[in-house]
Parts: C-alpha cells; structure tokens; sequence
C-alpha cells in the first residue's frame, strides 16, 4: 500500500526525494488555521450580562450565592448546556456529511464550507436576542467545525513531505491552543466593558477565523493526492514537483497513483472500512478520540471560567484571567511537542501524558474536597489555594497538550481508499462525546461534586492500560509490519497486496 495515511510517515517505508519547500509548508500553515475555528467557545458564559439577557435563572443563581450554599450548582442549568452542548451535536453530524464532500470535491472546498459556516454562526451569536438565535448559531459554528476537522488534518497530512508530516501535522493542535490564548485574552478585555455589551463582541470575533480559513481555502493548492483521487493526474504531477521542490518525484508520484486505484473502484468505504484488514486502525480511531473526551479536558478548556466561578473564584475578570493563564501553558506544551514529536515515541507520549493527568486530576479532586466537603460551602479561599488549584490544573492541560490532544490525529491511520470515511468516524466520535460531556457536566458536578473529577481520573488509567495492550509503536516503521507485528493484531492484518485483492473483489458494493 503506498502512501496514504491520516499521519505521518509512508505505509512502505520509502524516503521520497524532496523537501520542506515554502510552499508546502504554508499551505500546511494556512490549512492549520482551521483549528482556530474550535478556539472561541467559551467565556460568555460566565458574563453577568450575557447570563442575565439569556439565562436568568443562573444569572440569578449567581448574583444571590452566599457563603451558605452549594456553589457546586450555581451553572446547573440544562438550557444553557444546550446552548453550549448543540455546537458538538451538529459538528457530529456536519463530519459524516462532510466525508463525502473531501471525497468527491477535494479537501479545499471542505475546508471553504466550513468557514462560511462558521462566518454566518459568528453573525447569528453575535446579534443574537433570542435564547433560539445563539442556539442556531452555535450549530452553525458546529457544522463549520465538523467540515474543518474532515479535511484540515487530511489536507497537511496529504501536502507534508513524510519527514516532517508528524511535526507539520501539531499545527492543527498549534493553531487550537494559540486561538484558545488570544480567546481568553480578548475575553479578560471584552469583560471589562462597561455597555455590557461585551459578550456580543465575544461571539462576534469568531468570524476572526472564519474569515481566515475562507480566504485561505481560496487560494490553497488542491492536494496532490485529492488531485489524483478525481482524476486530474497532470496537475497532480505538476502540484507535487511544486511541493516537493524536485522534478524528481517519479516514484512518490506513481504509489499515490498506484493508492488511488483501490478508492477509485470502492464504491463504498464506509462498508470497505469495515473489513477486518483495517479492523485495528478502525478500533484505535474510535477508542483515542473516545478517551480523548473522557480525560474531562473540555471541561477545564471550555467551561474553565464557570468551573472557577464555581471553585471560588469571586471575580468574572479573575476567572477569565486564569483561563488565559492555562491557555499559556496549553500552547507552550504544544510548542515543545513539535520539537520532540519526531524524537519520542508515540506509547511513551501516552503514558507520559496520562500519568501526568492522573496525578493532577487526584491532586485536584483532593484540594477541591478539602475545601469545599460535600456541601460545596468553602468557609474561606486564601490566595495561596486558589493559586494552587490554577498550578495544577496547569500542569494538567499540559499534560494532555503534549500527548493525548495531538496525537489523537497522528495515530489512527488509513489508507487512502478509506481516508475521508475513517476521518469521519474519528471527528465524529470525538464530537459526539463532546456532546454527551457538555450536555451533562454542571448536573454532574452538582450531584457527584468533587467525585466527578475522580471519575475522569479512573478514565485516564483505562486508556493508558489500552494503549499499553493494543497500541504498537509505529515511529519510524512501515505501518502495515507494525500492525502484522503485534501479538492480538496480527490476526487481523493481511499483507498490502493480499487486502488490495480483497478490496478489487468488492468493487460492487454501493451506498
């Protein structure tokens, strides 16, 4: 099987002539700007003003918390879940739509849509008077979210020469945790206005990265690979000598073209990615993204202001502040990965990661205990446990920066005939338990409190016992040696041209 992964590396092996021309590396670059399109979600919803237009029951709730009561409940409000928890629903349902769209229009106009998604969900939040008009807005920004996680990681993945994809690969992540920072700066800011307006301002700023990825997919060259896939093999040839800044790319040329054959007769992946060859990369792309979301990071990125208000903190600029500090740290962690990605095993990352989290998540579930008991009534916060608590979460974030939250898009790999289909189940997965995570977390931590944080602890000791059995090291090896290598999988994988048989003999199949 030639070249054709969501990843990096060749399947082959091969080391292709060429290299990181700036070509390629900007359009890698631009195409990362799609991660921002995740980065402004959250903060208004810890604005007074914004609470008392749309939710005043919480705002209520907040305005009249006094010492005496349970300050783990004050955001228990299912409505603004929904508000928050609707964008992940319909970012689940734009990846599956989106499949088809990277497949048969290419990666670009994936990428084009999804921007002007964003653009009209940036309007509708924006000038929003209704609880309705941010709730459709927040799908808008969802289903331009799904069509930029289908095509952005495919895209760099496709145009990266295959010594540098891993690196070039981390600025989508890149992309995600600068845009969270400059989101919680503009926040701390917008807070601070006194027409109580400044939540319209949060929301509007989204269109920021909409209208960035949109002018970038215009100008972007289609992939060499997406070029093939719909039959344009000149240009193909030409965009490639373009990217790799050699006229010698023969062979690189001649295994896409040879990768592209079996796509071109499956008729459909989505029952072709079901067969038991790809059975071990399917598992590992539905079980990361999985656990991804049962680390419980989205809710310290998403709902950090609330979860803060909720610990203590007495202040909306205070809260907003201290998110902008563990955005700090998130983007510093993704920075040194990018450096070291290359360097350090995938397995090793892991368990690096986990093993960090899992201390944090136990330290925080006892600083959170000692000081707020069952009944959420902290008889008083000194400054010196308040600034523990940001320490630790902290170090949490970053531990699932420089392991769990890239890698998610490094490790499950495919084959090109499967790609956009595969993409799909991991996007999807990963959103619709965003979903099911957002939906619940304020009830949860009203009912289970400081448990519930014990709970995702449990969660990052299962998934590192999973990546422990299941996942093999697949730095710096042909990927299908390193699936027919490992002791359960082997049993599953056949050799590339014994599936490439299997796939030609199921060219019938259809929608």
């Amino acid at each position: 099987m030639a070249d054709g992964l969501i990843g990096e590396g060749s399947a082959n092996g091969k080391q292709y002539p060429g290299k990181l021309t700036f070509r390629a590396l900007m359009s890698c670059i631009i195409a990362a700007f799609g991660g921002l399109l995740k980065t402004w979600l959250g903060g208004v919803t810890s604005m007074s003003p914004f609470l008392k237009k749309f939710f005043p029951n919480v705002y209520a709730k907040k305005l009249n918390v006094k010492p005496s009561e349970n300050l783990y409940c004050t955001f228990d409000s299912q409505v603004l879940t929904i508000f928050i928890s609707s964008l992940y629903l319909a970012a689940f349902v734009a990846s599956l739509c989106a499949s088809s769209i990277t497949r048969i229009f290419g990666r670009r106009l994936t990428m084009l849509s999804g921007g002007i998604l964003f653009l009209a969900g940036a309007g509708f939040n924006a000038f929003a008077q209704k609880v309705w008009m941010l709730i459709v807005g927040r799908m808008l920004l969802g289903f331009g979210i799904g069509c930029a996680n289908q095509s952005v990681p495919i895209y760099v993945s496709e145009v990266a020469p295959h010594k540098y994809r891993g690196a070039l690969n981390m600025m989508f992540q890149l992309a995600i945790t600068i845009g969270i920072f400059v989101a919680n700066v503009l926040n701390c800011f917008f807070v601070t206005m006194n027409n109580g307006e400044g939540w319209r301002y949060s929301l509007g700023f989204a269109a920021v990265p909409a209208v960035m990825i949109v002018i970038g997919a215009i100008f972007l060259p289609d992939s060499p690979s997406s070029l093939i896939e719909r039959g344009k093999n000149e240009k193909a040839k030409q965009e490639l000598i373009k990217m790799r800044g050699t006229t010698d790319v023969d062979e690189e040329f001649n295994d896409l073209v040879e990768a592209s054959e079996s796509p071109r007769s499956v008729k459909n992946p989505w029952a072709t990615l079901l067969k038991r060859h790809y059975r071990p990369q399917l598992v590992i792309a539905i079980a990361i993204p999985l656990f991804q979301q049962l680390t419980g990071v989205n809710v310290i990125t998403f709902y950090a202001p609330v979860l803060f208000r909720a610990v203590g903190f007495s202040s909306e600029p205070s809260c907003l502040l201290a998110s902008m500090v563990i955005a700090i740290f998130n983007a510093l962690a993704t920075f040194i990965l990018i450096f070291t990605v290359n360097k350090i095993g995938r397995r090793k990352l892991f368990f690096g990661g986990g093993a960090q989290m899992f201390i944090c998540q136990i330290v925080l579930t006892t600083a959170i205990a000692s000081e707020f008991g069952i009944d959420g009534n902290p008889e008083s916060l000194t400054t010196l446990y308040v600034v523990f608590v940001v320490s630790f979460i902290c170090f949490y974030v970053m531990g699932f920066a420089w392991s769990w939250a890239p890698l998610g898009w490094l490790i499950p790999l495919f084959p090109l005939e499967v790609r956009p289909a595969a993409q799909s189940i991991i996007v999807s997965v990963s959103m619709i338990f965003n979903f099911v995570i957002a939906q619940v977390f304020t009830s949860m931590f009203c009912h289970i409190k400081f448990g519930l944080f014990i709970i995702f602890a449990f969660f990052v000791l299962v998934m590192s016992g999973f990546i422990y059995i299941f996942l093999p090291e697949i730095k710096g090896a042909p990927i299908e040696v390193v699936w027919q290598n490992h002791f359960y999988w082997k049993k599953f994988v056949k050799s590339a041209s014994a599936a490439s048989e299997e796939v030609n003999t199921n060219v019938d199949n259809s929608c």
